[in-house]
């Protein structure tokens, strides 16, 4: 049986752009793990996952939460220099 990390090995996301996606889409961190995937595959995909990830750090920064928004801003700095999104 294949465990998330190995299908984490397996995917071109980090555990974080993963958990970004499960936090958007409101869905198990596997499950999220496949989406982004799925959508890294996909036209425009990429800037699909960059839109959830900047929607996440809006909601975080509406609610308060600075160490989530700076948290979430590294995540997304890293998936645009990792996939030209």
């Amino acid at each position: 049986m294949l465990t998330f990390e190995d299908c984490l090995g397996l995917s071109e996301l980090t555990e974080e752009e993963t958990l970004a996606i499960a936090e958007h889409e409101h869905i198990p961190e596997l499950a999220a793990l496949e989406l982004g995937n799925y959508l890294l595959h996909k036209p425009k995909g990429d800037a699909y996952i960059k839109r959830m990830i900047a929607e996440d750090i809006a909601a975080a920064r509406k609610e308060g939460n600075t160490h989530h928004v700076v948290a979430l801003k590294l995540v997304l700095k890293h998936f645009c220099a990792e996939h030209h999104a």
